[in-house]
């Protein structure tokens, strides 16, 4: 079964075309890595599958009832926004809440086993701006990872961190996908690369290539 079905898409943005034609599958319970150029159109794809844009032309479908849970790059945090680390990961329960009502103790349990698998349960009352680019992407990947969604998206998520926090992630990662989770990503890096059962290469918004490696 597939998790994610993109059925002739396409996405402009005002001064540029940016995908175009763009059929493909993601099998549940698999690992993807899109690769390609800066501005090949990989975080334009990943928007798309989570849903947080929607296609100009053509369908995204999704087949759990749940939506994905996206992780975007650390740089994309807003140095100056006032909030912790804890309610930062707490994020990840808003769809789990009932209307308005605060998170319950099943979603604080959540969240508090996030914290602790990403390494940063010591870092709970501390400011987002206060933190290192790999404490900040952890704490994003364990808002994600709090959502308990079956599709986990993440936009370059070991990008310009140090070992010690690329090793955490990745393995935090391959937990997920013996969970069953189906896990879609962008990625340079050829060690990222190399993990993947399929790499995607996109070029001017287009699949260039698309291949099984296991």
């Amino acid at each position: 079964m597939s998790a994610v079905i993109f059925n002739s898409v396409g996405y402009d943005y005002p001064d540029r075309p940016v995908l175009a034609d763009i059929s493909v599958a993601f099998a549940s319970g698999t690992h993807t890595v899109l690769t390609g150029k800066n501005g090949s159109g990989k975080s334009t794809l990943l928007a798309l599958a989570a849903g947080v844009l929607q296609p100009l032309h053509g369908s995204v479908s999704l087949t759990s009832s749940r939506r994905p849970a996206f992780v975007l790059q650390h740089t994309s945090t807003p140095e100056t926004m006032p909030c912790t680390v804890r309610q930062a990961v707490e994020m990840g329960r808003w769809p789990h809440r009932r209307g308005l009502l605060p998170l319950r103790s099943v979603d604080r349990q959540v969240v508090s086993a996030a914290m602790q698998r990403m390494g940063i349960g010591d870092l709970a009352a501390r400011q987002l701006r206060e933190l290192s680019g790999g404490q900040q992407q952890r704490t994003l990947i364990a808002q994600g990872m709090a959502q308990e969604s079956d599709v986990l998206i993440l936009d370059e998520p070991t990008a310009g961190l140090d070992k010690a926090a690329h090793r955490l992630i990745r393995t935090v990662i391959e937990e997920e996908l013996r969970r069953g989770v189906t896990v879609l990503e962008s990625s340079h890096d050829p060690g990222d690369i190399e993990r993947a059962e399929r790499v995607i290469t996109l070029e001017n918004g287009r699949i260039s290539s698309d291949t099984l490696r296991r």
